[in-house]
């Protein structure tokens, strides 16, 4: 998508701290981080949302998912916790209209969020 701040992110148009990066989805630290440690997991298909997805993309959602845990594990702060979120729509936050997933952790978070 021609305006997608993260498809400009993950064709390299735009910088950014990217953490992580492979052929499917990349990694990078938020740039208004709300825990220690606080990045983006972003398929580079460009799917809107989790209402959007397809059966198509279920693999690719998995990989992410997969990948944020050998991250987490590698990183060193899978043992003490971490947080996955995905906003969805309106009313769930969603600001880009690209699918990501927050990976928050580095201290003990708050609960219920919202």
């Amino acid at each position: 998508m021609e305006d997608c701040i993260f498809c400009k992110i993950a064709s390299g148009e735009i910088k950014s701290d990217i953490i992580y990066e492979d052929d499917k989805m990349i990694f990078f630290n938020d740039l208004n981080p709300t825990a220690p440690i606080h990045f983006l997991a972003v398929p580079k298909k460009h799917i809107r949302s989790l209402n959007e997805l397809e059966k198509e993309d279920l693999n690719l959602i998995g990989e992410i998912l997969f990948k944020i845990k050998e991250y987490a594990e590698k990183e060193g702060f899978a043992e003490n916790g971490y947080r996955v979120v995905n906003n969805c729509g309106e009313d769930g936050l969603q600001s880009i209209k690209h699918i990501h997933f927050h990976v928050l952790a580095g201290k003990k978070l708050a609960w219920p969020a919202g």
